[in-house]
């Protein structure tokens, strides 16, 4: 057998780095009976057949949770975890790729009382009314496939406040994350500061958001970079809408407007809307439909024509048990005329889960960043076991 490609990336120092703040966090002065601590993981263990390769994978997530109560309705509360990774590609019965890492999952601590908190680390942000197709993933790259909805954290600062009438105030600042996440398609300057807010309020019916963020890019060794040696870094402003409602049935609209500020002739505007809906029909144990469709258009202007890119898409999802479900997820690309389709089911006990999937995909998926995301281009099937403890 011929091994032609191995990558590994092994970081034992941010592990220890976790450790050692985790002791920290422990050896706090305080009195026992005060302190709360909880040890959990995921561990999974995954297998994806295609025609040409096979894919089998390890993951392991330990994650310690630390509480300490002070004065009032205030406490702090701190998490670390690690994410612990191995998969291997092979070729027929020949190993082709080969990899292994441990990085840094979530490691935040957290001042929160009834209505505000701040949380300061390695942290997951998400908002927004999507489910499949999401112009406000701005911080995160979840695939809706993904039966464990994992995505690497950003480092920042994030502050919200919760008014009585469900009306909150999000404001954030990021800092060291280069890493592209979402539809990003230029890394942003890790060493320059993002920040950004968005505000949330009830409307009848439902709730709408308002969101804003500015970073600054940073193309050097990107396709855009070489195509365009003389452009430095440029800053990035987004703005996001998302209103949902419902009325019966569920109904939302989520769009982004992204403006670069550089001179090259290329569009210096992006636009992504999503307009979505879901209702649950009364059908034997209740079967459950979402559809989404996203427009996506690269425009010299905030609301010119230009290149557009059609997507629609549709989940279902149907109990077919106390411990069975069964669910699908079927995405449309209008301009390139490709079908993505992805059906699973589950069975889910107090600490295992079992997932069995089959997927029939183009050669490139829409998220594929993820060894396991990646696994889902082309045609095939996975199983994948899972235990929480």
């Amino acid at each position: 057998m011929s091994f032609r490609n191995q990558r590994a990336q092994v970081h034992p120092g941010r592990f220890c780095e976790i450790l050692m703040i985790c002791a920290v966090i422990l050896g706090w002065q305080m009195p026992a009976h005060a302190q709360t601590a909880e040890l959990a993981g995921q561990a999974s263990a995954w297998a994806t057949l295609k025609s040409d390769e096979t894919w089998v994978g390890l993951r392991y997530i330990p994650e310690l949770s630390l509480v300490k109560p002070l004065s009032g309705t205030w406490e702090i509360r701190a998490e670390a975890a690690a994410n612990a990774r191995w998969f291997n590609r092979y070729d027929g019965w020949d190993p082709a790729e080969s990899t292994a890492e441990i990085d840094p999952y979530r490691l935040w601590v957290r001042l929160a009382s009834s209505q505000y908190e701040v949380r300061a680390g390695l942290q997951k942000i998400n908002f927004g009314s999507a489910t499949l197709l999401r112009p406000l993933m701005w911080f995160d790259s979840i695939d809706p496939r993904d039966p464990l909805q994992l995505t690497d954290g950003v480092y920042g600062l994030l502050g919200r406040y919760f008014f009585l009438n469900n009306a909150n105030i999000w404001i954030w600042a990021l800092y060291a994350n280069e890493d592209l996440k979402g539809w990003e398609t230029l890394p942003a300057d890790k060493y320059a500061i993002e920040w950004g807010g968005r505000i949330q309020v009830p409307v009848t019916a439902g709730e709408m958001g308002f969101s804003y963020h500015r970073r600054t890019v940073n193309p050097e060794g990107s396709v855009f970079g070489r195509t365009y040696p003389g452009q430095g870094k440029f800053p990035e402003d987004r703005f996001g809408l998302d209103v949902k409602w419902d009325v019966g049935v569920g109904i939302w609209f989520e769009g982004a407007l992204i403006r670069r500020e550089f001179d090259m002739p290329e569009p210096r505007y992006r636009r992504l809307v999503t307009l979505g809906m879901d209702y649950t029909f009364p059908v034997g144990r209740g079967l459950h439909l979402l559809a989404e469709h996203l427009e996506r258009v690269e425009a010299g202007d905030p609301l010119g024509s230009g290149e557009r890119q059609s997507i629609s898409a549709l989940s279902g999802d149907y109990p077919l048990g106390l411990l069975d479900t069964v669910s699908a997820i079927v995405y449309y690309d209008w301009d390139r005329q490709d079908w993505s389709r992805f059906i699973t089911w589950q069975r889910t006990y107090d600490r295992w889960q079992v997932h069995l999937s089959a997927f029939w995909n183009p050669d490139r998926t829409l998220q594929d960043r993820d060894a396991a995301a990646a696994g889902f281009a082309g045609s095939g099937v996975q199983l994948m076991l899972v235990l929480n403890h």
